[in-house]
Formats: structure tokens, sequence, C-alpha cells
């Protein structure tokens, strides 16, 4: 179709702009051809009229649609042009923060002035092995494909980084070298890749330095040459330097620096090494200070100072070489500072004693005179003479500066060969990477020399890219079998022609500065007379005869002629040459050797690899044969055969081009310049490989992608089963003209614009079929709607009159409810006033008869009254006549009876006087006094009474009062009866007064202690009631602090269960964490294990005929053998068979007992060493003390005896009062086990009472053999002499503490006898054999040894009595506070003293439950003690009387009478044994392990056989009690097993059948093991087959550990072989078809979604995992370790899945998301198929369910960024927004994430604390268990197959 039919309404534009270079517009109306006028509308909402060019008539540029902007190739565009290109970038850049994009075979970076996360390894990882179309661009992609082209086509390759000063060359460079050094790595231990990237600091800050662009911007270009050896690791590099800018040293602009090195040195002035070159600030020196920016913002020139020696020393510069550099470099510094002072116009003098001369000439070692002399003249030679010329200021300070450009030239290529040398390898190169780091074009407003070398040297490159992109096009074509037509592309063969031709302009700048008095004037005129008019490439301003201007590939250059011929000169004075040559400084002269041994660059061989060894080519080196015309040689003819070397090689080599771009001069971060960044896409050469592309066919199709694209464009009768011929068909009917594309063998190519139009076409197609489906859903919504009010209206109409019936209804209801009241209401008032008028009759009635009723009651009552009242005064006045008359009466009888008594009184008087009478009277007396005594008496009893009446009863008193009176008149009576009775009368009357006024008293204290009562009682009801308020109150705070108590408890128990939570996670997190170190540490050891192996395997080669004799092993090997008890016999023993049976493999097995100690006791090695060399130390000491004491012992050896003699009766006395405590304490313990005899422990009480009393039994023995012996020793005491034996007497001690019986007492005897026999010189004058000095020097320990016993029990018996007094003392404080808190208690009211006491009842009860459980829990473990102590005695007794009934002598056994006894044959009982002999070892491990096929074992046999049948045979040797054969037996299996999966490991089955196996070994040791914990499941024959004799603990661990080292090598064996189907299966296969569309992919190749015969597919991956799971099944593997390695295989899965999503923005969209979570189901789904949902492999996917969640969701509003925010919590802030960075629509329907979401996002997610690593770990190993898993399987039953060829092995 023609193009101008794609110009319609609403089409998009690129129009031209001077700001932003292009502007997008949108056409208003079609245009129609001849139209002058576009009416465009511009995106900021202005309308404009485009005029179109009338003489070219060209329509402005059409723009991609927006599914193809973001590309990651250019070329996918449908219009390769320059604003879709610039836009394209643009877009990567600032919206997506991509800032690599390829262009065809071009890598575009461009620089984001900020550090990105893109560079780690992980990163690394991701990219090594890919296909560079298969992820996003990438430097590290780059790097692969050349390192891949170069392993697969055994080419040599080339990286070319080319760009403006600023835009990331070094950068860029840098981190390819950095990729290879990390995949590859190196062939040797030198670790060559670490030197490669060191050259980079020392390279940086001797040829890099700060411009107004770039920081750290490169002044010379290199090319580095990477050498591989055949296995393509990094032996060595070569370094080739281009043009170092020289000008630099002595001249600096505005803000910009000098090299770097000179700012370090200044800014470490201040270090001590230092000080000798007398440097200061760096403003101090001319040379550095020119620019006036002396300091780079963030960057610590001491610290690169620091990081530049680091790299010298790495490189192997000494130190003393560094501070010669040094040296030369402040010598340079001062030299700037060198001053000329004018004699004259023609010459000039430096002042005496000038301070900067002389310090340089005293840093370099030269005369002073003789270089101030030659610095201010020169020496001028003719045929003839030679004549010494003065010189002018001006030529003197040229001249020093052309001095100091000179040596830094020199210094620089010294350092570079010094690097070269350090780089260079011995091994021979096989291939080489090259990396070209150059400069790029440059345009300034003044150009010079330099950059008309640099774009020269561009030219040459853009002609060798122009070359190999048409190379490549042109190879495309012919292998798709499309007729090739020749494409015009610019070739700028005539611009070089003109530069390097001859007569050419570097022909006559040469020719010019040969002659004597050329110009740059007269340089000038002879390229105008050359050149102009004439080459159509050269022009000449207009305004200035000292400039040319030359166009150039990317745009025209003005140069200014003036200093052109003095920088191809580079004149250097000899003399001051020679000057520096003499010098006194070793290094100096050095410098300037290279002059005469320099090579040509032009002798390089013609292949263009060169040796890494040669002397690299350097601008200043000149040609063998002309020394002296060295500085004849210009600059230009240098450079120029530096340049065609360069291209030879970059020829013989596959190129990779990156064009380095920089966005903003202003180094703003993510910051895009549109005019600067086309100024340098056209200076680079992407758009002339974008013109290139578009001349030809640049879209290209796959047929399946074609038909999977645009099937919809497609009827069903034109998709027939040959996909190409569809697709034939369908593109003859949408394209017309058949120009526009070309069918290759394998894919359609396009031209420019056809895309575009298809896209469309696909575009109206599918917009039509939505209209379509819109047209439908909307009438049948509206259909739907008006059937719903249809509906509604009748539902209205069936309420409305239902609800007019309801109202008629409740209107009849209401009238008949009315008519119905009014009846009842009438009637209710008529009766109601019925009832008034009788209930008042009533009223009226009822009060009537109550009032006359009221009057007769009052009458009858009145007259009651009046009668009373009679009664009482007629009483009353009867009683008071009554009473008058008997007082007058008794008035008349009292004073008749005085009358009578007075005249008896006289007749008293008369008859008292006479004696009878008194008598009689006395007699009477007596009588009476007596009478009246006991009435006294009796008184003082009643007046007792009386007292206690008047205490206790007040209403008494009066009655009381009367019987006193009547008692009182009755003992006046009686007093005046008798005399001698009325002084007691009378005190008895003042005793009652008494009493009287004690009552009154009493009575009033009384009322007052009543009243006193009633107020107290009143203030206690008062306080009683205040104190139940407060009591109530109280209650209710009590309850509610008990709620509050209840909920903090509730919430510290929620609190504590999720702290214990938390912990607990944590506590899971370390372990795991440590278990990790741990097996990282088992796999680093199995590493360098096997490291170990093969270089041991490559000596074994290396050594053709071994030595006989003794093989001498590791003093350390040695050494630990012998420390821990492992003889050398077994290791012989071991390695015997091993080389008899496999001559060629000389490996030792590994020695596990060493192996053992070593891992058991890693950590205490140190201290160990510590403690023992204090020992070490103390035992020094004491010999030489032991030494000093031998030495005086022959005059003390008699004291010694009879002191000995003491101290054993001191002993003996002693052992007689430990005896009887001992006895005191055994009846004790039987008194106080007495109660407990049922108790658990009371048998092994009473079995310690059995062996305490055997022990003092044996004591006694040994005691009375004591006794005898020393009468014999006593009296040949001074016939001894000392003895110097072997047995130490701490080792004799230990040895006899571990003695059990008196056999092992006898034997340790006759070894010490005979060990000691040969060593005793004096032992004939005791005996011929001296056994009594053995004797006694054996009892004299055995002493020892009792004396130490007693000692312990003496102490044990002092700490039991410490004991008890400390309990003692324990319970008076107990008492003490008992006593306080009763005291405290009865102060307190009833009910709190009440709560004190149940409080302190409840703690002291606490308290003994807490003391009673631990002595519980000490008696259970004292229970399990003696059990076990009781099991080894039962076993000892047994070995004992087997040893006695085997000591019978035959006689005893004669002597018996012999009866003939039935012995009936009993069938054999298998005991789960193997027996084997020793010689057989080899061979049951070839045939069991080494030979083993494991799939005819896991078809026809037991899951495990294999380790039942070794730990069966660990069994017999352990029954035998054979530790050798054991340990050699656990030995040779685990070494067999490595060498089984060193051999085999990269097979799934040898690796998973081992692992079962070593699993079910350790399980077999730990479940016979006879540990409790471990026996819970056995049965009770199973418990019979435990280990007896030793306990394997150690080598559960070893086989623990050889166990996680192959769950890792089976880990790494399945992710080799899922690796290459996941990305497959997982993101590129559609196993949803159709859902995913497919888009251009340009001329990187990306593999294809669609399924062919080759790819993996999810089924793929999932009959995979079917595969590991039924092999793992097979072995009988245990179920939890399964579920670990399905987890383990879910995760890489994931982590490689979600990894490549990140990494491949063509991934990013919302169909692929659906296809991901599709797969994932099917994942899923397998794990429940396979009962594994539990295992966490499901947890481990969500970091990738997540993602694909996140390519679905709505990504607009700030809802959407907080549901994404609480959605993606599995996925780290860098990865979700990478995603979303990602992100790009596969149709127009979609939309793209904006910035400002993407913005949002970053915020809330800026206090998220994760990883900032954007890839997951796809190599991470969780940490492996092994939980226990017992057999149920019986050992008896267990048969051995045939077909295993163990017939030499026997069942027991």
């Amino acid at each position: 179709m023609a193009a101008s039919e794609l110009y319609t309404k609403f089409a998009r534009v690129w129009i031209p702009d001077p700001e932003e270079v292009w502007k997008s517009a949108e056409l208003l109306k079609d245009y129609k051809p001849g139209d002058k006028i576009l009416l465009l509308h511009l995106e900021e909402g202005k309308d404009l009229e485009y005029r179109l060019d009338p003489k070219t008539k060209e329509l402005p540029h059409l723009r991609n649609p927006d599914i193809l902007v973001g590309e990651n190739d250019l070329t996918a565009l449908s219009y390769l042009h320059e604003p879709a290109v610039l836009h394209n970038l643009r877009v990567r850049f600032i919206d997506s923060k991509l800032i690599y994009t390829y262009c065809g075979i071009v890598l575009v970076a461009i620089n984001p002035y900020e550090q990105l996360p893109i560079y780690g390894e992980d990163i690394i990882n991701a990219y090594s092995g890919q296909n560079m179309g298969d992820m996003d661009p990438h430097i590290f992609a780059v790097a692969e494909e050349a390192y891949k082209q170069m392993a697969r086509d055994e080419r040599n390759q080339s990286i070319i980084v080319s760009g403006e000063s600023g835009a990331g060359k070094t950068v860029s460079a840098k981190y390819a070298m950095r990729y290879f050094a990390t995949v590859s790595g190196s062939a040797s231990e030198a670790n060559v890749e670490e030197k490669v990237l060191a050259s980079n600091p020392i390279m940086e800050s001797i040829g890099n330095a700060k411009t107004t662009r770039n920081d750290n911007s490169s002044r010379f270009g290199k090319y580095i040459e990477i050498g591989f050896d055949k296995r393509y690791r990094i032996i060595g590099a070569n370094m080739r330097t281009y043009l170092l800018e020289k000008s630099r040293v002595v001249f600096q602009a505005e803000e910009e620096r000098n090299y770097h090195i000179f700012y370090q040195l200044c800014a470490s002035a201040k270090l001590p090494e230092f000080k000798m070159l007398r440097l200061g600030d760096a403003n101090n020196f001319h040379y550095t200070k020119q620019g006036s920016s002396p300091v780079i913002e963030g960057v610590d020139d001491a610290k690169e100072m620091a990081h530049t020696r680091q790299a010298c020393t790495l490189l192997g510069i000494s130190e003393s070489y560094q501070m010669g550099i040094f040296r030369i470099l402040a010598g340079i510094l001062h030299l700037g500072n060198v001053g000329f002072t004018s004699r004259d116009s023609d010459s000039c003098a430096i002042p005496p004693k000038h301070e900067p001369l002389s310090i340089f000439c005293d840093l370099m070692g030269v005369d002073y005179e003789e270089m101030s002399h030659w610095l201010c003249h020169r020496k001028l030679a003719t045929a003839t003479e030679t004549y010494i010329k003065p010189i002018s200021k001006l030529q003197a300070t040229n001249a020093r500066d052309a001095l100091s450009k000179h040596i830094y030239a020199k210094l620089f290529s010294w350092i570079v060969d010094h690097v070269n040398q350090a780089l260079h390898s011995a091994v021979k190169q096989h291939s080489f990477i090259g990396v070209l780091d150059i400069y790029g074009f440059e345009t300034f407003e003044i150009n010079s020399f330099e950059q008309f070398c640099i774009n020269y040297a561009n030219e040459k490159l853009q002609q060798q890219f122009n070359m190999h992109v048409f190379k490549l096009e042109q190879e495309e074509y012919m292998k798709e079998q499309i007729p090739w037509t020749l494409i015009d592309f610019y070739d700028n063969q005539p611009c070089i022609n003109l530069i390097e031709s001859k007569l050419g302009i570097l022909d006559l700048l040469d020719e010019e500065c040969k002659m004597p008095k050329g110009t740059d004037d007269t340089w000038a005129q002879k390229l105008y007379n050359t050149h102009l008019n004439k080459c159509a490439l050269f022009e000449k301003p207009r305004l200035s005869n000292k400039a040319f201007i030359i166009q150039h590939f990317a745009d025209k250059v003005e140069y200014q002629c003036e200093g052109f011929l003095e920088k191809n000169k580079d004149t250097v004075f000899e003399e001051q040459i020679k000057v520096l040559k003499s010098s006194k400084f070793k290094m100096l002269p050095e410098l300037f050797q290279d002059d005469e041994k320099a090579i040509s660059p032009t002798s390089a061989t013609s292949s263009g690899r060169t040796p890494l060894s040669r002397t690299p080519v350097k601008p200043t080196k000149g040609r063998p044969g002309q020394i002296a015309k060295e500085h004849k040689k210009t600059v230009g003819h240098q450079f120029r055969n530096s340049l065609h070397l360069l291209m030879e090689t970059l020829n013989a080599t596959t190129p990779h081009y990156v064009r380095c771009i920089k966005p903003n001069d202003f180094k703003f971060p993510f910051t895009f310049d549109e005019k600067r960044a086309v100024q340098q896409l056209r200076a680079c050469g992407v758009l002339e490989t974008i013109r290139i592309s578009a001349a030809g066919f640049p879209s290209r199709w796959t047929y399946q992608e074609f038909f999977s694209r645009y099937r919809v464009l497609m009827k069903q009768k034109d998709v027939l089963g040959d996909r190409k011929q569809t697709c034939k068909n369908v593109l003859e009917k949408l394209i017309l003209d058949k120009d526009k594309y070309q069918f290759g063998k394998t894919k359609i190519f396009f031209r420019a614009g056809q895309v575009a139009y298809l896209e469309k076409l696909r575009a109206d197609k599918l917009r039509a079929a939505c209209i379509r489906i819109q047209k439908t859903i909307r009438g049948w919504l509206l259909r739907k709607k008006y059937l719903r009010m249809q509906r509604a209206a009748i539902t209205v109409q069936r309420y409305v009159r239902g609800y007019q019936a309801r109202c008629y209804a409740k209107f009849l209801r209401r009238t008949k409810a009315a008519t119905i009241i009014q009846k009842y209401w009438r009637m209710y008032v008529v009766r109601r006033r019925y009832k008034i008028r009788r209930a008042a009759t009533i009223v009226l009635q009822s009060r009537l008869r109550g009032y006359l009723a009221r009057n007769h009651y009052h009458r009858i009552l009145r007259e009651h009254k009046a009668v009373i009242i009679q009664k009482w005064v007629r009483g009353w006045l009867a009683r008071k006549h009554y009473k008058r008359s008997l007082r007058a009466i008794i008035y008349l009888q009292c004073c008749f009876r005085r009358m009578m008594a007075k005249r008896e009184l006289k007749k008293l008087k008369i008859e008292a006087r006479s004696v009878e009478r008194y008598k009689k009277l006395h007699i009477g007396m007596e009588n009476k006094i007596m009478q009246l005594q006991r009435k006294v008496d009796e008184q003082n009893k009643d007046y007792k009474c009386l007292m206690e009446k008047l205490t206790s009863l007040e209403g008494a008193y009066s009655s009381e009062t009367e019987k006193l009176r009547n008692d009182l008149e009755r003992l006046q009576l009686s007093e005046e009866e008798a005399k001698v009775a009325t002084g007691r009368v009378l005190s008895l009357q003042e005793e009652i007064a008494k009493l009287r006024k004690d009552l009154e008293q009493t009575q009033s204290e009384k009322k007052s202690i009543e009243e006193r009562a009633d107020k107290y009682k009143q203030e206690t009801e008062q306080l009683v009631s205040n104190l139940k308020e407060e009591n109530s109150l109280l209650k209710q705070e009590k309850e509610v602090l008990n709620h509050r108590i209840v909920e903090q408890a509730k919430e510290m128990t929620e609190t504590m269960e999720k702290k214990l939570v938390e912990e607990t996670k944590q506590l899971e997190l370390d372990l795991n964490d440590e278990r990790l170190r741990y097996q990282n540490l088992l796999n680093e050891f199995s590493r360098l294990e096997e490291r170990y192996d093969d270089l041991k395997e490559e000596m074994t080669l290396m050594v053709n005929v071994p030595k006989p004799g003794h093989k001498r092993t590791d003093s350390t090997h040695s050494s630990n053998e012998s420390e821990y008890t492992f003889s050398s016999e077994m290791a012989e023993t071991e390695d015997i068979p091993s080389r008899t049976e496999e001559p060629s493999e000389k490996k030792v097995p590994l020695d596990m007992s060493l192996f053992l100690k070593l891992q058991k006791r890693v950590t205490e090695l140190e201290q160990e060493k510590q403690v023992m060399q204090d020992e070490l130390d103390r035992r020094e000491e004491q010999v030489l003390r032991s030494k000093a004491k031998e030495e005086e012992r022959p005059q003390l050896r008699g004291a010694e005896l009879e002191y000995e003699s003491l101290k054993r009766q001191e002993l003996e006395s002693e052992n007689k009062k430990l005896k009887n405590e001992l006895n005191e304490l055994r009846k004790a313990l039987s008194e106080k086990s007495a109660p407990e005899v049922t108790a658990p422990g009371a048998p092994a009480y009473r079995v310690l009472m059995e062996q305490l009393t055997s022990v003092s039994e044996e004591l006694d023995v040994r005691k009375e053999e004591v006794l005898i012996l020393r009468s014999q020793l006593v009296s040949q005491k001074e016939a001894i002499q000392p003895k110097n034996t072997m047995t130490d007497a701490t080792i004799l001690l230990e040895d006899v503490q571990k003695m059990k019986d008196k056999g092992e007492i006898a034997q340790a005897y006759i070894g010490l006898k005979e060990t000691n026999r040969s060593s005793a010189m004096d032992c004939h004058e005791l005996n011929e054999d001296g056994e009594l000095w053995l004797v006694y020097e054996g009892l004299k320990q055995a002493n020892r040894l009792l004396e130490s016993q007693l000692q312990s029990q003496k102490r044990s018996h002092e700490n039991e009595a410490e004991a008890l007094r400390g309990e003692i003392q324990s319970l008076k404080e107990e008492n003490n506070r008992q006593q306080q808190l009763l005291a405290q208690n009865l102060q307190l009211p009833p009910e709190a003293r009440i709560e004190a006491s149940l409080q302190h009842e409840i703690t002291r009860l606490t308290n003994e439950n807490l003391d009673l459980m631990e002595q519980l829990e000490k008696q259970d473990k004292t229970v399990r003690k003696l059990k076990k102590q009781l099991k080894l005695f039962a076993k000892k007794i047994g070995e004992l009387e087997v040893g006695q009934m085997e000591n019978i002598s035959p006689g005893q056994i004669i002597d018996e009478p012999i009866r003939p006894v039935n012995i009936p044959r009993k069938e054999k009982d298998f005991q789960g044994m193997l027996e084997y002999k020793k010689e057989d070892e080899q061979k049951l491990v070839k045939n069991l392990i080494l030979e083993l096929k494991p799939r005819g074992v896991a078809v026809n046999l037991i899951p495990g056989l294999p380790a039942y049948i070794l730990f069966m045979c660990v069994r017999h040797a352990d029954y035998l009690n054979d530790d050798q054969k054991v340990r050699s037996l656990l030995t040779s299996t685990i070494n067999s097993i490595k060498k089984v999966l060193k051999k085999r490991g990269d097979d799934f089955e040898t690796v998973s059948f081992w692992l079962s196996n070593t699993c079910r070994f350790l399980h077999c040791l730990k479940q016979y093991s006879g540990e409790e914990g471990f026996m819970k499941h056995n049965t009770s024959r199973q418990n019979e087959h435990c280990l007896t004799n030793f306990d394997l603990a150690e080598y559960r661990q070893v086989l623990s550990d050889l166990a996680i080292q192959i769950y890792q090598q089976l880990v790494r064996v399945l992710e080799n072989i899922l690796q290459p189907m996941i990305v497959s299966g997982m993101l590129e296969h559609e196993t949803i078809q159709g859902v995913s569309g497919v888009k251009p992919t340009g001329l990187r190749k990306r593999t294809s979604s669609i399924a062919d015969e080759g790819t993996y597919t999810l089924d793929s991956i999932l009959r995979q995992l079917n595969s590991f799971h039924s092999v793992m099944c097979q072995h009988g593997m245990d179920p939890e370790l399964i579920k670990q390695v399905a987890k383990q295989m879910f995760y890489i899965v994931g982590a490689v899945t979600l990894n490549n999503l990140l990494l491949r923005k063509d991934m990013c969209s919302w169909s692929k998301g659906m296809q991901i979570r599709y797969n994932v189901s099917q994942l899923e789904e397998w794990l429940r198929d396979k009962n594994l949902m539990n295992s966490g492999a499901k947890e481990t996917l969500e970091p990738l369910i997540q993602a694909a969640q996140l390519l679905q969701v709505k990504k607009k509003t700030d809802d959407d960024a907080e549901a994404i925010c609480s959605m993606c919590n599995a996925l780290t802030t860098a990865q979700i927004v990478k995603v979303l960075n990602l992100y790009t629509p596969v149709n127009e329907f979609e939309e793209r994430v904006s910035v400002s979401f993407i913005r949002t996002i970053q915020v809330r997610l800026r206090d998220r604390k994760d990883s900032p690593q954007l890839l997951m770990d796809a190599k991470h190993i969780f940490p492996v268990t092994f939980p226990f898993n017992p057999s149920s399987l019986a050992l008896e039953t267990i048969q051995i197959p045939a077909s295993l060829g163990l017939g030499f092995i026997s069942r027991v």
C-alpha cells in the first residue's frame, strides 16, 4: 500500500522542533495527495498548520503504535527513523529507568549518573549462559555473548566501547571485565581476575582526570586483551594504550583538573613516607591549580591514594618502585613551579638556588647546575659544528613543559609495562576477548590536534562498524534465501583517505614538521592548495586562514591549525634527556631505556593476534636502528601505526559494540536532554545502523509468530495446515504491493511501516469486534432493563390494588367496631351510675351504725374505770389506818420492853459481881461467842454473797438493803447481849458504810461505763458501718482489680504467646541460619576435599614411578592420629587391599577417626593449646624439682621410709574412723530408706550398700597385705636405692582408680613387673627379679590411692555435715521468720489476719512443693544412674562368672560325675547380625556400595537394604567387642559412598539412592543405640538388638554430615536438570493458547513462546517432578526428606522464574501474569496429588504468585497502590518497582503504568525494611534436617539376595 494512505485522521506524526528536536502531533483530517498543509493537534493542546516542503513534499515521520514504544531493540520498531529512536530511548530511560537498549548489534548505554543495583553477582549469574535476546539489554548480555561465541566458534572477540567524555565508557568496560572475571574464574591460584580488575584503579589514577563534562574522564584510549586457556578460564591480560593527553600535565582549562594521581599525592602529603617529597596543597603547584577546581565533590583523594597503592601492591609493584613513581610525579609538580627571568629578548636565566628546581634535582638525583643550564639553553648541531644557544623565556617555559610531558608519558608507559608484566601468564593463551575503551567523536568550540586524532580513530572504527553491520545484514538475507539487493549506505573511506592517504592531512603535517622553518600557517596554506575545491569533504572557513573543516560521518568539524606542528613534533631537547639519564636515581634512567629497545608497531604479525608477552605499542616509541632520530618521529605517525594495528586486531575478531550516551551536560540523574542525545546518536553510528536496517527489510517475523499475532485477520477458510502457506495467502490479500515484504526460509521480512499497517488493520478488526460486542451487550442490557421495569410496574400495580382493598376492609371493620363500642359504652355508663348510688347508701348505713356502737362502748368503759378507782382508793385508806395503828402499838411495846430491860439490867449487874455467876456466865458466853463467831462467819459469807450480788445485780439493791437492815438490828441486839462482839459489829457497820459508798461509786462508774459503752457502741457501729462501706468499696475495687488482673493476665498471656511465637520464629530462623551456615561449611569442606583429591590425582599422574619404601605422612596428620588413639596399623591394613585391587588409584581413605575428633573439638583447640602449654610448663618445673630432690634422696631415703611408716599408721587410724563413720552412715541410710522400701530407688540403695561392704572388705585385704610386706620392706630399707621407673605416679594413680576388681589389679601388677623388670638396675640386691621392690612401689601407689579415697570420703562427710548445718540454719531462719509473721498477723484485724495466714500458708506449701519436686528429680536421676550401674555390674558379674568357668582346671571337670544327657535339636534363632571375615571387608564394600546398581535394588528388593546389611555387620562387630572392625567398616563405608558419589554424582538415581540409604543407616544407628529417646517405638525384640559395647554417637554425626553433603549434591543435580526447563516451561510456553500476543522481536532473536519440538513446556516440568518423586519413593526416602526436596525444587522453580521475569521486559504483561498463575496452579495441583501441600513448597512460590498478581491488578489510583502494598508482602520494594517499570502492554487496549503511580508506590514502601537486592538467590539451599524415622522391619527377618554377591556373609 502507499505510505500516504497511512496519513488518516487521528494518525500521529513527528514534526521538527527547535527545543525538543521532535514533537508529537495528531492529524485532524485525512491527508490527500497534493495537499500542501497538514492540520495538526499538538499534545499540549494547540492546533498547528504544518506546511510541507514544496520541493521534496516529504510527509512528517509517522509515530509507532504505543505497544511498540519502549521496546528492548530499536530495530523492532515498525517505523525506523530518528524521532522514533529518540522517543523509545527517552521512554525507557525516564519512565522505565532502563539505561540499556539494543539497536541491532549495538548496545546503547545511557549514563544514569546514579548508582543502580543491577551489577551484583546475582545479576551476573542470571545472565550467565543465557541467549542475548532472551534477557533485557545489559552490558552483561554483551559480555556473555562474546564469551559464548569465543567458546563456541573458537574465535577471538572484541567489545568496542565508545562515547563522549562522561558517557560512561570506562564504567562499561570495567563491568564487562568484571563479568569475565566472575564467570570464567582463573586457571591458577594467582587470582588473575583480581589483578585484571586491580589494574583499573591504577590506570584511572594516572590516566583519568576531571573535565567539564566528566569527573572521571579517561584521557587516553586503551585496548585490554583478556587471555583464556583451553578451558576458557582467565590466565592473563595485556593492555595497549593510545594517545595519552600529555598536554593536560601542563595545562588545564577552567573547572578542570590535572590527572588524579597528582591530587592524590597532595592529599597524602602528610604521611610520614611522603615527607621527603616536600609536597603540600594542590593550590601551591602551577600544574594543579590552573583549573581552579582542585576538589571533586564526593571524592576523597587520600582514600583513593590508598586504593591505588593497594592495587599496585596486588600487581606486584614493590614499595620501593611505588616510592620511585611518587618521587617522579612530585618532581614533575616541582618542575612546573620553576620560574625564568628574562635577560633580554633572546635569553633567560633561573634565579640562583631556586627552591623548586633544587627540590626537583634532589628528587631526580641530577646535578642542579647542569639542569638549570640546559633549561635555559639548547644545542644546535650542523654538519661541521655544534652551537649552544640561549633561548627566550617563552621558549624555556615551553621546553620545561615539554620535558614534564615527556617524563609523564615515559612514566605512564613504564607503569603500563609493569601492569602487563603482572598480568602476563606463562600458560599458553588459547583465545582472548579484547575490550576497547576509546574516546568517541568529539567536537568543541576550539578543536585542535587531539580532537583531530580522536575523530580520525572514530572514522576508522565507524568504517569497520558499517562493514560489519552490512556483512551481518547480507548473511541474514542469504541465510533466509531472500534476493540480495545492494543497500546504499554511507562509506567514509573518502574521509579516511583525506586524512591518511599520500598527500593527505597527516602526510602534509609530517612533511611540514620536517621543514626547518615550518609553521602552522604554511601548513594550512598547503592544505588549502592541495584539497580545497578538490575534495568535497574538505572546506575552508570563510573568516579564517588558520583553520580547516572536515565533513566527518557524524558532523562537520572546524579545526584550528595553531599548535598542530608543535603537538605533532612533541619536541624535547636531547640534552635535558641526557641529564635525566645520568641520574643517580636508578628508576629514572630505567624510564628512558625503552627508547633503545622499542619495537615498531608495524612489526606485529598480520593475523592481529599478538602474544601477551610482547612489549605494547606506545605512541612515544621509535623504530630500531633509528635511535639518533628518535625525536624526529611524529605523534601522528605513531598514532596512525597503532591505529592500523588496532584495526587489524579488530578485523581478526568478532566485534561487539557498546555506544555510551551522555543524557545531559549537568550530570543530573535520569534527566534526558534530547538535543545532546541526538548529537551523540548521530555521532556514534546508531542512526546509521537504523538507516541501513530501514533501507532493507527491518521487521522480521517467524511464520508461527506472524500466525499467532495476526490470526484475527484471517478467516476460517484461510487457515490451512501449513502455516507458511497460510501466511503467504493472507499477506497477498492484506498487502497488495509485493515489494513490501519477502518470504524467507523461516521468516517473513517486511519493509519499514508495514508492521504498523498490519497493526492498524489488526486494531481496526479488534475495534470493530469490540463495537459489535458492545452493541450486542448494550442491547441485551437494555432488553434486560425493560423486562425488569415491566416486572416492577406489574408488581407496583399489584401492591397498590391490594392496598386499596385492605383500606376498604379496614373501613368496614372500623364501622362495625364503632357500633359495638357505642353499645358497650352506654351499658357501662348506666351500670356505673347505679353502682355509685348503691355504694353511697351502704356507706351512710355503715357510718351511722358504727357511731351508735361506739357510744355504747364508751359508756360501759367509763363505768368499769370508776369501779376500779373506787377499789384502789378504799384499799389505800384501809392500809393507811392499819399502818398508823401498827406504829402506835410498836411504840408502846418498845417503851414497855425498855422498862423491863432496865430492871433486868440492874439484876444482872448485881449477879455479875459474884464469881460463880461470872463462871456460869463465862461458860455460856464462850458458847455464845462461838455461836457469834459462827454467825460472824456466816455473816461474812453473806456479806460476800451480798457483795457479789451488789456487783452483779443492780435490781436487787433494795432487797439487799432491807436484809442488811434486819441483820443490823439483829446484830445490835446481839451486841447488847454480848459486849465482846460490839466492836466487831461497829466495824461491820463501818465496812457496810464503805461498801455503800463503794456501791454508789460503783454504780456511778457503772453508769459512766455504760455511757461510755453506749458511746463506744455507737462509735463502733459507726465504724463498722464505715468499714462495711469501705469493705464493699474494697470488694468492688477488688473485683475491678481482679477483672483488670484477669484482663492483664489475658493480655500478658496473649503478649507472651505472641512474643513466644515471635521468639520461636526467631529461634527457628536462627536455627535455620545456623544449619545453613553449618551445611555451607560442609559444602565448602566437601569442595575442598574434592579439590584435594583432584590435586592428589594430578600429583600422582605427574609422578611416573613411585619410590619404594615407607610412605611418610604429614606430621600434623600423624600427630592427630596418635593423639586420638587411632593406630597407623589400621590405616595400613585398609590401604593395602585398596592398593592391590585398584593400583591406579593412590588415594588413601579418609581417616574417619581424625575427622571425628577434629569436628568435635575444632572450637576447643585454642583453649586446649593454652592449657597444655601451662601444663607443660608446670610439668617442666615439677621435673626440675624432682631431679633436685632425687639428688638429695640417697641421704634422706631412711627418713622418708620412717615418715611413710608413720603416715601409714595415721592413715590406718584415719581409715578406722572413716569406717566407723561409714557404718553409721550406712545404718542411717538403711533407717531412712526403710519406710521407702517399695520406692523405685530402694533396690539400688541396697546394691550400693553391698558394693560399699565389698569395697571395705577389699580395703581390709589390702591393709593386711600392706602389713605383711611392711616388715620385709623395713628390714631392707637401707639397701634400697632410688629407681627410675617408666611408670609415672599420676598415670599409675589414674590406672589404679580405673581398676574394678582383684583380677584387674593382679594383671596390672604383672604388666608393671614385666615392664619395669628391664629398667631396674639394683633389683638383685632384694631378690632375683626385684619383685619386692615392684611390690613396694605398687603398694605405695595403692596406699596413695587409699589415702586419696579416704580424703575424698572425709571431704564428702564434711560436705554432708556442712549441708546439715546449713539446713539447721535455714530451719532456724524459717522459725524466726514464722514467729515474725505470727507477731505481725496478731496485730492485724481478723479478716486481714486470716487472709495473711492463708497467703503465707500458700507460699510455704508452694516452696515445699518446689523443693519436693527438685528432690524428686534428683531421686529420679539417682535411680537412672544406679540402674545404669546395675546393668554394668550385672554385665561384669556375668563376665566374671564366664571367666571363672573358663578358669576351672580340667581336673576339676574330670572329678565330677558325667552322665549322658539327651540334647534336643532346636531350630536356629537368628539374632539379626551378619558375620564376615576381616579380609572380606573390601569385597563387602565393593559388592554392596561400589558396584551396586541402584535401579535393580530399588525395583526388586526392599528399600534401604544396603543400609540394613551394613548395620547388621556393625552389630556383629559390636557383639564381638571388636572396635578395630567397627572403625574400619564405618570408615570404609563412608569413603566408598563418597567415592561412588564422586564417580556418578550427576546421576539423580544414584544420589537419591545413597541419600536414602545413608539416612536409613543413620536411623538404624539411632534406633538401636540403646538411648531411651530412640527406643520408644521399638518392639521388645528390637530392643534386644541394641548395640551393647560401643557408643557410635560421633559416627552418627559423621553420617549426618555425609547425608547433608549428599542432599546438597542431590539439590545441585535436580537444579541442573530443571534449570533448562524452567524459563521455557513457566514463562515462554503458552499453556493457555492465544492469551498472550506476540510482539516484534527485532534483530536480537528471542526464544519463541510457541512450543516447538525441542522446547520445554509445563508438562515437561511436571513429568520431571513426577520422575523425581517416583525415584525417591522407590528408594524408600523418608517422607519428611521428600517434603524438603520438594520445597527446594519449588523454590528453584519460583526463584529462576521470578529472576527471569524481572530481567525481561517482554514478559511483564497482563496476559503473561495469567499464564504464570495458571502454571502455578498446575504446580499446586501436583503438590495435592502427591500429598505435599504441608511441605512448605507452596510458600516458596509466593513471590512469583504476587508478581503475577501485580501484573494483573489495576494500577491507577491511590487505593490500587494501597492494595498493591498490602498484597505484595513477599516481594521487595526493588522488585515491585522493577515489575511496574517493566510492565508493557501487549495490546492497544492495555494502559502503561504512569510514573506518578510508581512514585506513589515508592513513597508508601519507603518505611518497609527489606533487602535492596533485586534478584532472588536461586542457588540458595534450605537447611536440611533428618527427623528420626524408626523402622518396623525386624532385622532377623531380612534375607540377603544372591544377586548381591554376598555369599561370604553368614547370618548369626
